[in-house]
């Protein structure tokens, strides 16, 4: 009894109680969908809603493809770093015999799943790198999974890690092929007959005409910070499609040392790139290590003038990089201090 009610504790609160009808709902929604003919990576794929993030998916992932059809599972902690699995697809499409679902451990953007038949979704996992978890589920949809699931969660699990595989011929046959999604609105309850028919009325078309403004030309002695402002910039819109990851760019230091000046003038450009897209999220590294605080780049005293620091970004919609890159680069500089004017607390306007 006293498990079951701690269970229960996050019903304690209304906020944690919608919460969780929502989730359920959602989950009835993909349930409803998910079957024999469609995968149920490539539901969640489809899906552009914020709230269905990792540790949402796991739940449905173990719910639906565990607890509910039986799926097989094969995990692994990765022997190696793959650069480029998006290529694997053509392997995983001829296996029409099986469905399959890949979940990966992604250190910073957390769990991330993918129909490994297609290649676009694979490509959101980014480099698989060494000691993460990754995680195979193999089966046959409503019909009940067999050997030959078991077989192919492990051989997929050998492909994911560079191994050459040879597909057994009952892989090859079947009606699990390779469908490139779309994307779609989360799922709403079945509107009424008399507002479908409400929907499907003919209205007139308004055209609507976008206006571009002509993109400024930037030479070299222009790259210089625009002033603070106190007002802080408009938020993006709600993030849609499957969360990426940018490749490493790398930020040279020229300053003699990268002092304390550069580490404030980094941290109120990624501040500004937050700011205006704070559904996106920076990382930065040095010397192969995730770099959790900018202070501490300059309380190691190691970055000096020639030193690579690198960043990526990561997000659905991810912009503004080419320019994120250009500030870091001067605020690596001895220009440092054009980030550092006006009021320590206002937040820059650079994006």
């Amino acid at each position: 009894m006293a498990t079951e009610l701690t269970n229960l504790e996050i019903l304690s609160t209304r906020a944690k109680f919608n919460s969780a009808v929502r989730h359920i709902k959602k989950t009835i929604g993909i349930m409803e969908d998910a079957g024999n003919k469609i995968n149920l990576a490539d539901l969640l794929y489809q899906i552009e809603d914020e709230e269905m993030d990792g540790s949402r998916s796991a739940l449905v992932l173990n719910i639906l493809l565990v607890d509910k059809m039986g799926y097989k599972t094969v995990s692994a902690n990765l022997n190696s770093v793959v650069a480029d699995i998006s290529s694997l697809a053509k392997d995983f499409e001829k296996w029409k015999g099986i469905d399959l679902v890949a979940a990966y451990h992604h250190p910073e953007l957390g769990l991330l799943v993918a129909n490994p038949k297609i290649a676009e979704e694979l490509a959101a996992f980014g480099t698989l790198r060494k000691r993460e978890l990754l995680v195979v589920y193999a089966g046959k949809g409503n019909a009940p999974a067999d050997d030959d699931c078991q077989r192919a969660a492990e051989l997929a699990i050998s492909l994911f890690q560079g191994s050459k595989v040879k597909a057994p011929s009952s892989f090859l046959r079947g009606n699990f092929m390779a469908k490139v999604p779309k994307k779609t609105a989360p799922s709403t309850p079945k509107a009424s007959k008399t507002t479908k028919a409400a929907k499907t009325a003919k209205t007139p078309k308004k055209v609507a005409v976008k206006k571009t403004a002509p993109k400024p030309v930037i030479h070299e002695a222009q790259r210089v910070a625009p002033p603070v402002v106190t007002a802080a910039a408009s938020p993006a819109a709600a993030p849609t499609g499957p969360v990426k990851m940018t490749p490493r760019y790398a930020v040279v230091v020229q300053n003699e040392l990268f002092h304390n000046g550069n580490v404030e003038a980094w941290k109120r450009i990624v501040a500004s790139y937050k700011n205006t897209y704070p559904n996106l999220q920076v990382f930065i590294y040095y010397d192969g290590e995730r770099i959790l605080d900018i202070n501490s780049l300059f309380k190691w005293g190691k970055v000096k003038h020639g030193s690579a620091i690198e960043f990526a970004v990561a997000g659905s919609e991810i912009k503004d990089v080419a320019k994120l890159q250009r500030y870091l680069a001067q605020g690596a500089s001895p220009q440092f201090e054009a980030f550092l004017r006006g009021p320590v607390n206002n937040v820059l306007k650079l994006f």
